[in-house]
């Protein structure tokens, strides 16, 4: 009996993993946390702006998950900015970011790579989230494999 457990479980873990979609870029938005907060809910980093460290919520309250499509904007030197356009859920969780975190910061987070720290100073109904720079021409290459570009027909 339990050799027939453990292969229907395998089976389906195989099964989930395969029509799992592959990314090939990862978009992670973490909230700020409270600084008492144990290791379980959070973590330290040194924010960008301050230099000072911050505690932010180990889990991501947007993912590239929640990203429909996206627009770059070229900023020179191999800089760019992007706005994103978020799906339902991205919008709704936004939108709960914005009022609930009002006056804290959001730290965004592409591939690994700490980007920028947005301040929420107002609420945000549109589901866009643009990131003023700090991405590469490599980012937006693997950026365009996974989303439309915003105004554009997703090549097929």
């Amino acid at each position: 009996m339990r050799a027939i457990r453990a292969a229907l479980l395998l089976i389906l873990f195989c099964v989930s993993a395969g029509l799992a979609k592959n990314r090939h870029c990862m978009l992670r938005v973490h909230t700020e946390a409270n600084p008492q907060d144990t290791n379980v809910f959070s973590t330290a980093i040194k924010a960008q702006l301050s230099g000072k460290e911050v505690a932010i919520e180990k889990f991501a309250r947007i993912t590239e998950q929640d990203v429909e499509a996206f627009y770059p904007y070229p900023l020179g030197r191999g800089q760019y900015a992007a706005l994103f356009q978020l799906d339902d859920h991205g919008r709704v969780a936004l939108d709960e970011l914005s009022v609930e975190r009002h006056g804290g910061f959001l730290f965004v987070f592409i591939n690994g790579r700490p980007i920028t720290e947005l301040h929420i100073d107002k609420r945000v109904t549109d589901g866009q989230l643009y990131i003023p720079s700090g991405l590469t021409s490599a980012d937006i290459e693997l950026m365009k494999k996974d989303w439309k570009i915003i105004g554009q027909r997703r090549r097929r």
